[in-house]
């Protein structure tokens, strides 16, 4: 889309993705001076232009990050605040997180959860946007693994996305994984600490999330790859209360 902005004639890319960071993408390159059409739908037509001119641009808030922060206040029934989110954004994440049984509110540009004692297993399938998002799938399988009854989890988006399966086993966590479709029973007895290692980015803010929740100490190794997508994600956990640190 970026280098059809100044390319000679019409592009047009089919099967684009609907994320709201394209449609924001797109915006700020129509801000540029750009011809930009049909960013959020599944085709997105561009008519190059001859040079893009200088602007000022906001980026929106990263919704995963916020949906982590979520389920984080969640996974340990404790109550989190994030501010500046775009809440229509996680709508697919609220409310499956509704479903299981938590209260979580709005107001302007503020989500909470509320701390809740138990919650349910729900099923979740993951699908390009507005559906349910695969960056936030890791992260609410944790969440699965120390809720009453059981989920199943289906990836339809990316293959291998499952790789944090066996590292949430490592922490006492119930999950049985097949090609697609794990199925999460949840644990009364809840997660136990142990070492376990990071496979990619969001399996290793699973892992974190899953940490907060275990009972003693969970060590992640590799932890390198939850800096590709999170900025200090300890120290914003530490001003929630979270006992946890980087090693160096």
């Amino acid at each position: 889309m970026m280098a059809a902005t100044l390319a000679d004639g019409e592009t047009v890319i089919e099967n684009a993705a609907k994320e709201p960071e394209i449609v924001d993408l797109a915006n700020y390159l129509n801000k540029m001076g750009a011809d930009v059409k049909g960013a959020g739908s599944s085709i997105i037509r561009i008519n190059g232009v001859s040079s893009l001119r200088p602007s000022v641009h906001r980026v929106i808030p990263d919704r995963i990050e916020t949906g982590t922060l979520l389920i984080a206040g969640a996974i340990v029934g404790g109550e989190v605040t994030v501010t500046d989110c775009q809440p229509n954004d996680l709508d697919a994440l609220t409310s499956k997180m509704r479903e299981s049984g938590f209260r979580i509110t709005s107001e302007g540009q503020a989500l909470t959860v509320h701390s809740a004692s138990g919650w349910r297993g729900v099923d979740v399938t993951t699908a390009p946007h507005p559906a349910f998002p695969t960056d936030l799938q890791a992260q609410f399988m944790a969440l699965m693994t120390v809720a009453e009854g059981t989920s199943v989890i289906t990836e339809t988006v990316f293959e291998n996305r499952f790789m944090h399966v066996q590292e949430l086993v490592r922490l006492n966590a119930d999950i049985t994984p097949k090609t697609r479709v794990a199925v999460v029973r949840g644990r009364d007895s809840g997660l136990i600490g142990a070492p376990v290692m990071a496979t990619d980015l969001r399996a290793s803010a699973c892992l974190v999330l899953a940490g907060l929740a275990a009972q003693g100490e969970t060590q992640i190794n590799r932890i390198y790859h939850l800096d590709r997508g999170y900025e200090r994600l300890e120290d914003k956990l530490s001003h929630l209360g979270a006992k946890i640190r980087r090693s160096h």
